[in-house]
């Protein structure tokens, strides 16, 4: 696959996903099993037809048309049901702005991004990991999910405002976010507002987190707006007030300002988050992944310490966990985007305004492009095997001018936490335990509670509990089936 626009001598077909419900569409399919759903279209064609709500959509299936769609934002904008969310909520950010609007946000935003200014920031993603497992005891029952959650929040928070939010507003913060990811989702494939406006007690959650979220943000950029020059940070936050439109060197507004935070805030936290947790519940179901991972770590991490920039190019079987972490389960797993002119894809008209969708899991798991594609394999990014991956079929942070801004910030924070926690922590599944994977907005693992057995000896002030190793934790390698897998999966949205 190369990612060029198909040519026209191609035979597509085009078909129609059956099971449609009146006034739901395919709703409920893709609430009560979404990844089953998804595996299932292709079955029907390279353009499927299905339904959200009352409206058509397109879910492109063929890896070609995912890149004639991601190659050219003119024409396939950000938009259709999840991003007329998203605006709602987040505003007009980097992440949901329209196509002619994109390329002034992103090169106001790039310089915080680049390489050499995330190699500063992997001190503090350190700091921030040690504080997370420093409450960790042997034999200890670990929220895996909530403990990366908190991670994540806490690294994005310092890089957007450094030290300025208190630790009861970066807790509520995370409860708020965790609370938005959840209804964002259903909202997205059942965009009919009428039933968001009924006051159950679901739609009052969404709306008071909806509220709080933005309540943080406005109070943040207000203290920073009050402060002197002697206050400035060096972070994202302060980079913000002080830009200038480059077409009148007026400053944005606050209001833009506040977009282009909840949207990193919003993009940066969970993603990072549910990608850290289903890396260790696939390490804690294939031992001769986690034994290699703690070989390279302990010869890397020798000191205890977190890695610094300078150690991160050795962790090689690392930064390939990761990344079979994100072809297996990329917590950005379906996108919308909406046509700005009457177009053709899969040779199939679409009037102006029609609703395009993708799916990286899809992707990922089409057999042609990753053999044996639902087994967890890292070894398939090795330097000698990754060649054999065809260009453009892995696409965890999207790809062309929209690909995620925050691609080299997030590997590196998950780089940076995997290691340390392996380094010190061995985390076992608890016996009868199945964790079932549960889409909302990003997929991952969300109730994943793990048993920590220390790999080294205990610091004297912290003595051993006498039920340090679990009884029954041994481990059976499985192969987790991703084409069944989804159940009754997007609750309490």
């Amino acid at each position: 696959m190369s990612g060029s626009v198909p040519g026209p001598a191609r035979d597509w077909t085009v078909g129609t996903a059956p099971g449609i419900f009146p006034f739901i569409g395919h709703g409920v399919d893709l609430v009560r099993r979404p990844l089953a759903f998804l595996n299932s279209l292709s079955q029907h064609g390279d353009l499927v037809e299905i339904r959200l709500g009352p409206q058509r959509a397109w879910m492109a299936c063929h890896p070609d048309l995912v890149h004639q769609v991601l190659r050219d934002p003119r024409t396939f904008d950000k938009g259709g049901p999840l991003y007329d969310r998203l605006r709602m909520l987040l505003g007009d950010g980097v992440g949901t702005c329209r196509h002619e609007d994109h390329r002034r946000q992103r090169r106001m935003l790039q310089p915080e991004f680049r390489k050499a200014r995330v190699t500063d920031q992997v001190r503090l993603m350190g700091e921030e990991v040690e504080s997370v497992c420093r409450a960790w005891r042997a034999g200890q029952v670990v929220d895996v999910s909530a403990a990366m959650m908190d991670l994540s929040t806490r690294v994005v928070s310092r890089v957007l405002f450094s030290d300025s939010l208190d630790t009861d507003t970066a807790a509520e913060m995370r409860r708020c976010l965790a609370t938005v990811f959840r209804g964002m989702f259903v909202r997205t494939v059942m965009p009919v507002d009428a039933l968001f406006r009924v006051p159950t007690p679901a739609n009052r959650r969404y709306r008071h987190a909806s509220d709080r979220l933005r309540a943080i943000v406005d109070a943040a950029i207000a203290r920073r707006r009050r402060g002197t020059p002697h206050d400035d940070r060096d972070d994202l936050l302060g980079t913000l007030l002080t830009a200038t439109r480059a077409d009148g060197g007026t400053a944005i507004t606050d209001q833009e300002v506040h977009g282009q935070v909840l949207t990193l805030m919003f993009a940066g936290v969970e993603s990072t988050a549910l990608c850290l947790s289903s890396a260790f519940e696939l390490l804690g179901r294939h031992p001769e992944e986690e034994r290699r991972l703690h070989s390279e770590v302990d010869a890397v991490l020798a000191s205890g310490r977190p890695p610094g920039p300078d150690g991160l190019p050795r962790l090689l079987h690392t930064r390939c966990v990761l990344t079979e972490t994100l072809r297996h389960r990329p917590p950005g797993w379906l996108f919308t985007r909406l046509t700005t002119q009457e177009t053709e894809l899969a040779g199939h008209r679409l009037p102006q305004g029609a609703t395009v969708m993708f799916s990286p899991y899809l992707l990922h798991h089409d057999p042609a492009l990753f053999p044996d594609p639902h087994r967890f394999l890292p070894d398939r990014w090795l330097p000698e095997e990754a060649v054999a991956v065809p260009p453009g079929a892995m696409i965890p942070f999207g790809a062309g001018s929209r690909k995620c801004i925050g691609e080299t910030l997030a590997l590196t924070e998950a780089t940076v936490a995997v290691a340390f926690i392996a380094r010190h922590w061995r985390l076992r599944h608890l016996p009868g335990r199945t964790e079932r994977l549960r889409p909302a907005a990003s997929l991952g693992p969300r109730e994943l509670v793990m048993v920590s057995e220390p790999r080294s000896r205990q610091p004297e002030s912290t003595p051993p509990r006498a039920d340090s190793r679990a009884p029954g934790t041994t481990v059976v390698p499985v192969v987790h089936d991703s084409r069944t897998a989804g159940g009754n999966d997007v609750r309490d949205a």
